[in-house]
């Protein structure tokens, strides 16, 4: 990159230069400000404002009022107290009259000594503060006060400047406990000079296109903002600058992904997925032959493929995936597909080698003349069956090789690796995702798959350089799932029902799952597992989660007794788990009782019932996964979300929204519209803090949609912003090393 411009170069200054060192420190450490320009877009979270000029007489309770007054009497009073340095406390009261009535305000601890040097009987100044009553007075308890007498003993006390500080809005900050928002505030006043030096980042025809402010312009009205049209205009211009600069950060990602190369891989007219599609026992939906002819094409080219593959749970993705794996065995190369946890890599190394069936048995007895191998590795294999696994990638042998985070290990080689599928990608890193691709002689296709629908602003923002197919209809043969709440607490008689409709299921032929949020051995003790509910309207007095191990116990014991119960979690040993899933799948158990290793890929088409347990210690898109794990077969399914929180409870109020609509994407929203999207960003991108600060994702849908065109525009005619070193500089400063590393190697 370019040096950065001079004119930049206050906004680079460190806050211990311009601050003091105790200060930034903390500004570092708790809020991760480091220079100026930091500073400066740590911007006021809401604003308050000080309140109208109000006479003494018509104080409102409980408001925000600024008051002119003259002080009649300050009283400093000591009172014992086992806080205080030597056991004393100090109060200061001061009673204040404006002519048409009196108040008095209070001043406690270290805050005392600067009013009670200040307000002596006789000084005027503007009070301004929250009124509340204590002992039947109405008071002002530390108000913030400015006097209104100059040095020499003249009164500055024009209209003027007492309506401007009655007017005034005051910005909050986004605070932590050992750095208060006034002392932000302070900080802010500091560096604000220096915002004049701001380069804009915005393309000068860009900004005046769509009569934007300029930057400078910009940071001064979003923290010393006159009116509240300020603040409206400050924001305008600072959402497009992130939903801009983040979308440039992407587009220039996706231009430089197709300038690689990579070995196009056609499928042979009369190879291994013509075999695979002629033994299918039934016909794909138009939304996967769509979505298979969009893979297909962009494994014709000569650039990688960066697809997203993200549909409804159920939808089928599995085996839109395995098709262009065979596509790509079909071309001589080797396909990865990329699994979660090995409860998961196992399914799916089941379900592939079930639907290939003599096609998964290359150089075996009874293979096809078509066939491949299918290879499974995890890290808990034995010793010959890993070295086994090995030989066949290095040789060719195995075109299929399903596996966990092992297959990035530095000991695993393939001998042409083409295509790789990552599921699930939110619970890979970045780095686990490139290691894998830089496996390859050339870098492969890379295709990705969620199972957690995204609504498509958060696919622009945070998959914004994956093109994305979407699978939205459900195969035929899948039945419907009907979700109803169980107010546990306030009608325990809906929870007796509950277990009876499971012994009704089984009495039917079918099987059913319980879902617990913690597994209940001593390692995962209570206190650590209270600290995992997500909701904040919980009481801090919540009993612990249920656990796998007392759930199973209680049922067997009680409600499900006689029924076949056992329990799956994830610290159990992998042959054990994948033994329990096996005996289920085969119908040999009746109830499974597990934790949310069962969440996603999981497939058992006699399972028709799912209770959750705790239901509210789940995320939304967690509860939508899970319950797609029932009504995969021909018998309709049904998920029943136990909780014990109150009516009127947001979580409740959660639970009733999963339970309304089977519409992932419409889940995704309600999601994010209750958590904030930094959540999700942060997690996506690599842990990376997220960078959206005035940006909502789902509310401005429009400025990022436009922003993402303007952006391609821009990279399209100017690769390198030669051209624009306002927005180079403003990259810089988004993509710092973690982020950096993200878009590098998305």
């Amino acid at each position: 990159m370019d040096p950065v411009p001079a004119l930049q170069e206050p906004l680079r200054r460190p806050l211990k230069s311009v601050l003091g060192p105790a200060t930034a420190k903390v500004m570092a450490e708790h809020l991760g400000l480091h220079t100026v320009g930091d500073l400066l877009h740590h911007y006021p979270r809401k604003y308050e404002e000080r309140g109208r000029l109000t006479h003494l007489a018509d104080l409102p309770m409980d408001e925000h009022v600024t008051v002119v007054a003259q002080v009649a009497d300050a009283r400093l009073h000591s009172f014992a107290s086992s806080r205080a340095p030597r056991g004393k406390g100090q109060r200061l009261e001061v009673t204040i009259t404006d002519g048409s009535g009196r108040l008095q305000l209070v001043f406690f601890g270290n805050g005392v000594h600067k009013p009670h040097k200040e307000l002596l009987p006789g000084t005027r100044a503007m009070f301004a503060g929250k009124v509340s009553l204590f002992n039947h007075k109405l008071q002002l308890a530390h108000p913030a006060y400015e006097l209104l007498q100059g040095e020499s003993g003249e009164t500055r006390d024009t209209g003027e400047s007492v309506e401007s500080f009655a007017g005034a809005l005051i910005p909050l900050y986004p605070a932590t406990a050992k750095m208060e928002s006034w002392k932000i505030a302070k900080a802010v006043q500091t560096v604000l000079p220096d915002a004049r030096d701001a380069v804009d980042p915005l393309p000068e025809a860009l900004r005046a296109g769509r009569a934007l402010l300029p930057l400078p312009e910009a940071l001064l009205k979003i923290h010393c903002p006159h009116t509240k049209a300020d603040i409206a205009d400050a924001q305008a211009r600072l959402k497009w600058d992130e939903a801009f600069v983040l979308q440039v950060a992407l587009a220039r990602r996706r231009h430089a992904d197709a300038q690689l190369p990579a070995v196009p891989r056609l499928p042979r007219p009369d190879g291994l997925l013509t075999a695979f599609d002629d033994r299918l026992p039934f016909t794909l939906t138009d939304g996967q032959r769509k979505v298979s002819r969009e893979i297909f094409t962009d494994l014709a080219t000569d650039h990688p493929m960066h697809r997203l593959l993200q549909g409804e749970v159920g939808s089928g993705k599995t085996m839109v995936a395995l098709r262009a794996m065979l596509a790509v065995v079909d071309a001589g190369g080797q396909a990865a597909m990329l699994a979660p946890t090995e409860v998961l890599a196992q399914q799916h190394h089941r379900s592939v080698t079930e639907m290939m069936g003599e096609l998964a048995q290359g150089g075996m007895l009874g293979g096809s003349e078509h066939a491949t191998k299918v290879v499974l590795l995890t890290g808990s294999m034995g010793a010959a069956a890993r070295r086994q696994a090995l030989l066949d990638l290095v040789t060719g042998e195995a075109g299929v090789v399903i596996g966990t985070h092992a297959l990035i290990e530095d000991k695993v080689q393939f001998h042409d690796l083409g295509l790789v599928v990552v599921d699930e990608q939110h619970r890979f890193g970045v780095e686990q995702r490139d290691a894998l691709r830089g496996k390859g002689t050339q870098p492969p296709h890379l295709l990705v798959m969620t199972a957690t629908p995204i609504p498509r602003t958060v696919a622009m923002t945070v998959f914004g350089d994956l093109e994305t197919s979407v699978l939205d209809q459900l195969p035929a043969g899948r039945s419907p799932i009907a979700s109803h709440v169980v107010p546990a607490a306030d009608k325990p008689h809906f929870l007796a029902r509950a277990w009876e409709r499971v012994r009704e299921e089984v009495a039917n032929g079918h099987q059913a799952y319980v879902v617990c949020p913690r597994i209940g051995d001593e390692e995962d003790g209570p206190k650590r597992a209270a600290k995992k509910a997500p909701d904040a309207d919980a009481s801090a007095e919540r009993r612990p989660p249920l656990a796998v191990l007392d759930v199973a116990d209680q049922l067997a014991k009680g409600p499900l007794q006689g029924l076949r119960v056992e329990v799956l979690h994830g610290r159990m040993a992998p042959d054990d788990k994948d033994a329990v899933m096996r005996r289920f799948a085969a119908g040999d158990t009746d109830v499974l009782v597990a934790t949310t290793v069962i969440e996603v890929g999981v497939n058992v088409p006699n399972a028709t019932v799912m209770v959750i347990t705790d239901a509210d210690r789940f995320g939304v898109s967690q509860l939508h996964q899970l319950r797609g794990r029932v009504g995969r077969g021909s018998a309709p399914g049904l998920c029943l979300l136990v909780t014990e929180m109150p009516e009127a409870s947001a979580a409740r109020q959660r639970l009733n929204a999963v339970a309304a609509t089977l519409d992932g994407f419409e889940l995704s929203r309600i999601d994010l519209e209750q958590r904030r999207e930094g959540d999700v960003l942060g997690q996506a991108q690599s842990g990376a803090r997220s960078s959206l600060r005035v940006l909502a994702v789902i509310e401005d849908e429009e400025i990022i949609a436009e922003a993402r065109q303007e952006a391609a525009a821009v990279v399209a005619a100017d690769p390198e912003l030669t051209a624009l070193p306002g927005l180079r500089t403003a990259l810089d400063a988004l993509l710092d090393e973690e982020k950096e590393q993200y878009l590098e190697k998305g």
